[in-house]
C-alpha cells in the first residue's frame, strides 16, 4: 500500500531563502502556463496541452538560467501537470453540471508546495547516510537540508514534496510498497456515533471527549485577526500579523490531527469491525442564511452549530480511521444515518418524540431509556452488521 510520511525541515537561513525562491519560481511558472492557455484559447481558439508546455520548458530554462534554470526539470514538469490536473477537474465539473470553478492564478499565499516526482531526480532522501545522528534531504538548488525525522520510513520512497506552513517547512514522502501490519483479532465489534458533545460514542457506552481546539483558541485568534485588520496592506507589520494568525490556525489543525490519530488508533486496536455513519458533512454545515427573498431562520444558532461540527473534525477523523483500519486489516462499514438517533434500540419504534434532549433518549412505545448517543451507536452497529450479512449472502 502507499502511505505518506511528513517531517519537519530544519533549513539554515540561506536554505530557507532558497526554498522560498524555489516556491516563488514554481508559482510564477504555474501562472505563466495558465496565462498561456487562456491567451491561446481566447486569441486563436487553440487548446494548449501539458505536452506542449512541457516541450517549451527547456527553452524557458535556457533563457532564464539564473531563475527557472536553477531548479529541477522534473519538479517543474510536476507543476505543469498540477495545472493540467486543475483543467481536467474543471472540464469534469462542466460535464457533470456542477459549478465549474475555472483554474485561478496563484497568489503568494495560494501556492505552498513543490513536488519532485521521483527520488533521485533532482532530489535525494537520506542524502548523507553516513551522518551519525541526523537525516538530510538533498534538493536541487537548495542543498542538503536537515530533517527532523521522528519515526522510521517504511516502504520505498516514490515522490518527495516540500510544503510551507506559516514559517515552517515540511518534507512529505510518498512511499510505495509499505508493508501492512494486521493486528491480532479481538472478536469485538462496535458502532460509533459522532457528535459535538462527545466526539465519539461507542455502542458499548464509551465516550471520547471532544476537545474543541478551535473554541479553546478562539480568544487568541480573534485578537490576532483584529490586530491584522488594523495593519496597512503590503507592510512588514501586516506580514508578521498574517504569520501570527496562520501559526494559530496551524496549531489548531495539528492538535485536531493528533487527537484524531490517537482516537482512531484506540478503536482500531480494540475492534475487528467498526461501523460508522456515512455523513454528508458538506450538506450538514451548509449556511442557513438563505436569500434576500427567502431569508433563513435561526441563522446565528445554525452558524454556531456549523462551527462546532467543523471544529470537531468529523471528516478528518473518518479519513484517518479508514487509513488505519486498512493498514491494520480491520473492517470499516459506513451506513445510512437516517433515523438512527430517533429509533429505539430495544423495540425499533422511530419517532421524533423519543429524543428528549441532546443526551436523553426515552422510547414513547416501550419506555426504554438510555443515553441518546449510545442508543444511536447501537442502531448504527445493527445496520452495519445487517449490511455485512447481506453482502456475505450475496
Amino acid at each position: 500500500m502507499r502511505r505518506a510520511f511528513t517531517f519537519l525541515l530544519r533549513p539554515t537561513v540561506k536554505q530557507a531563502a532558497a526554498l522560498a525562491a524555489c516556491l516563488e519560481d514554481h508559482r510564477t511558472l504555474y501562472n505563466a502556463a495558465l496565462e498561456h492557455r487562456r491567451t491561446a484559447y481566447a486569441k486563436a481558439g487553440v487548446s494548449v496541452r501539458y505536452a506542449d508546455q512541457s516541450a517549451e520548458l527547456k527553452y524557458i530554462r535556457a533563457d532564464d538560467a539564473g531563475g527557472q534554470g536553477r531548479w529541477s526539470f522534473s519538479s517543474q514538469q510536476a507543476t505543469l501537470r498540477r495545472l493540467d490536473k486543475a483543467f481536467r477537474a474543471f472540464f469534469d465539473r462542466v460535464k457533470a453540471g456542477r459549478t465549474p470553478g475555472f483554474p485561478r492564478f496563484k497568489g503568494r499565499g495560494r501556492f505552498d508546495s513543490v513536488e519532485w516526482p521521483r527520488d533521485g531526480d533532482g532530489c535525494r532522501w537520506d542524502s548523507q547516510p553516513e551522518h551519525p545522528s541526523a537525516t538530510f534531504v538533498r534538493l536541487q538548488g537548495v542543498g542538503h537540508v536537515r530533517v527532523h525525522q521522528h519515526r522510521p520510513i517504511r516502504g520505498r520512497v516514490k515522490t518527495i514534496s516540500v510544503k510551507r506552513e506559516g514559517m515552517r517547512w515540511y518534507v512529505v514522502l510518498s512511499c510505495d510498497d509499505v508493508p501492512t501490519g494486521p493486528l491480532p483479532a479481538t472478536g469485538a465489534v462496535a458502532g460509533i456515533d459522532l457528535g459535538v458533545a462527545s466526539l465519539v460514542t461507542t455502542s458499548g457506552g464509551a465516550h471520547v471527549a471532544n476537545p474543541r481546539h478551535l473554541a479553546a483558541t478562539a480568544d487568541r485568534l480573534a485578537a490576532a485577526q483584529r490586530d491584522l485588520a488594523r495593519k496597512k496592506r503590503g507592510s512588514k507589520r501586516r506580514h508578521k500579523a498574517v504569520a501570527r494568525v496562520a501559526a494559530l490556525h496551524g496549531k489548531v489543525r495539528r492538535q485536531r490531527l493528533d487527537h484524531a490519530h490517537k482516537t482512531a488508533l484506540v478503536l482500531v486496536r480494540g475492534y475487528d469491525v467498526i461501523v460508522h455513519e456515512d455523513l454528508r458533512i458538506t450538506n450538514m454545515t451548509r449556511s442557513a442564511s438563505g436569500t434576500i427573498d427567502a431569508p433563513g431562520r435561526n441563522v446565528a444558532a445554525k452558524s454556531g452549530l456549523n462551527r462546532s461540527i467543523l471544529d470537531a473534525g468529523w471528516g478528518v477523523f473518518l479519513t484517518i480511521l479508514a487509513h488505519k483500519a486498512e493498514s491494520a486489516g480491520r473492517e470499516l462499514i459506513a451506513v445510512n444515518p437516517a433515523g438512527t438517533s430517533r429509533t429505539c434500540a430495544r423495540c425499533g419504534h422511530c419517532a421524533k418524540e423519543n429524543r428528549l434532549t441532546q443526551a436523553a433518549f426515552a422510547c414513547t412505545a416501550c419506555g426504554h431509556a438510555a443515553h441518546a448517543d449510545v442508543n444511536a451507536a447501537i442502531n448504527i452497529l445493527r445496520a452495519g452488521l445487517a449490511l455485512r450479512r447481506a453482502a456475505e449472502a450475496a
